[in-house]
């Protein structure tokens, strides 16, 4: 029997008593262990950040675009997507993070059959929750006008949505692949697929809307393409290529079963990522509220712009420490997970410092970047230390986050996420706005608030852990979810 067999037995153990023995949870590490840890997390983190990137242009690329046909089309578009990124887009990339949990230690635990598995089973809950979204997205204008929103701009946005609908499947998938991939560590393949359907995007995107006349329309079918593309080159190289000869053995009936196993991390997954992105939703709702509304929310819109911009770089190295962490604990190295979470924190705070320090020292110029409005750009200015503050706070938590979903506490991360936003921040910034009458700067802090708090919690979470328990755990959940090897696996 040769060695991958005898990997997927279902007889042979996951994690052999005597490797349990030799790898126990330690206090000290020497300076090698360190070294390679870090170049191992960076090797990762480099190409996830990049890809990070290049997926978050793909909807401003369209925004851009329709930006150059006026007013009407701009607004109309970036309400649509964000309206389709809090109610769609975010809920599929935290179900499909379930995957780094699964298939990460699945990986680690050399049960690598089972990764495929898992990426269908994933696959086909993703699709059928894009049935309930489309349905959503389709009556997008309606929804606008019930909340009393400009009816001119509801309409437009709702016909963005609808043309945003042919997206939701492809996206899914993708968030399959990427996980499926970034779990056995393969990530050059996703820097150079999402860079050529960045390309074949920018085409898309100035073909449709400035060769045919296509407009909202077109800007909003060229990501579907575009999402397409990529799934699409994906697939040809988990189908094709030698790293995946073990991972991927063609599509199976067990990934049809043990659905609500999936859902049963999937929808924690999702609402971790969720319950903290509306509630930067809910900023911009209390923003319109104020005094003056046209200036508070060309702050905050500028403001959360520049937030999802350097969140890319935590969730990068959150995505890197979530597999590093669910490969050890399927191991049965629990001191190397444990490493690996202390040293991306290092990372974390290193980087964000920076950053932070940064947005600082030009926050006098850098509300030049997005418009000419010189009390728009002052106001930027004095909300710019906030702003860094909370940018800190959020890149501790994605790490940490990162973390969570390596071992599989989602549902943990979900209660913290809505004990930290619902509980603690959002009614700060309330308080701070309109009873203190702070203006925007209130918002600010109230969600600083509550992302200290998450912040806090995970950090406490975290430095408590009985890692060697977490891996007798990560060797549980895969033995419950494995299958036998010699069932038939090929359908199609």
């Amino acid at each position: 029997m040769d060695q991958v067999a005898f990997n997927n037995s279902p007889e042979s153990p996951l994690i052999s008593n005597s490797e349990t023995a030799t790898h126990p949870a330690k206090k000290s590490y020497d300076k090698t262990e360190i070294i390679t840890e870090l170049k191992k997390q960076m090797s990762l983190a480099g190409p996830l950040i990049f890809v990070s990137f290049l997926q978050y242009s793909l909807q401003m690329i369209s925004v851009m675009f329709v930006g150059r046909l006026g007013e009407l089309s701009l607004s109309s578009a970036s309400m649509a997507t964000s309206f389709a990124g809090v109610t769609g887009f975010g809920f599929m990339l935290g179900m499909g993070s379930a995957l780094e949990t699964f298939c990460g230690q699945a990986y680690g635990a050399q049960q690598y059959h089972m990764l495929g598995v898992y990426m269908q089973r994933a696959m086909l809950v993703l699709v059928l929750t894009s049935i309930p979204i489309s349905l959503i997205w389709h009556f997008t204008g309606q929804i606008f006008i019930s909340l009393k929103q400009d009816p001119q701009i509801s309409i437009h946005s709702g016909i963005y949505a609808r043309w945003l609908i042919p997206a939701i499947v492809p996206y899914g998938l993708l968030q399959c692949q990427l996980r499926f991939l970034q779990t056995q560590n393969i990530v050059w393949p996703l820097v150079l697929s999402t860079g050529i359907t960045s390309l074949v995007h920018l085409l898309i995107c100035w073909t449709f809307i400035f060769r045919f006349g296509f407009g909202n329309e077109g800007a909003a079918l060229s990501i579907a393409i575009s999402y397409w593309t990529n799934v699409l080159i994906l697939a040809i190289y988990v189908k094709f290529s030698p790293t995946c000869q073990n991972t991927w053995t063609g599509f199976s009936r067990a990934g049809t079963k043990n659905l609500l196993s999936f859902l049963k991390l999937g929808i924690p997954s999702a609402l971790m990522v969720c319950l903290e992105l509306w509630s930067y939703e809910f900023l911009v709702i209390m923003s319109g509220l104020l005094p003056n509304p046209k200036l508070e929310l060309s702050m905050m819109s500028i403001s959360l712009n520049t937030s999802s911009v350097v969140f890319r770089i935590p969730f990068g190295l959150g995505s890197a420490v979530s597999t590093r962490v669910s490969n050890e604990l399927g191991s049965g190295r629990p001191h190397a997970a444990h490493l690996a979470v202390q040293i991306v924190i290092f990372l974390a705070l290193i980087e964000n410092l920076s950053l932070s320090l940064l947005l600082v020292a030009v926050r006098d110029f850098w509300g030049f970047l997005y418009t000419n409005e010189k009390e728009v750009v002052r106001y930027l200015a004095s909300v710019a230390p906030l702003l860094a503050l909370s940018n800190f706070m959020d890149g501790i938590q994605t790490v940490l986050s990162g973390t969570a979903r390596g071992c599989g506490w989602q549902k943990i991360g979900a209660c913290v996420n809505l004990g930290a936003y619902y509980v603690v921040g959002l009614p700060s910034a309330i308080v701070l706005t309109f009873f203190f009458h702070l203006g925007g700067k209130g918002l600010w802090m109230g969600i600083i608030c509550g992302s200290s708090i998450q912040a806090v919690l995970l950090l406490a979470i975290t430095m408590h852990a009985n890692w060697e328990q977490e891996a007798k755990k990560a060797k549980v959940m895969v033995c419950a979810s494995r299958i036998p090897t010699d069932e038939p696996t090929e359908v199609v």
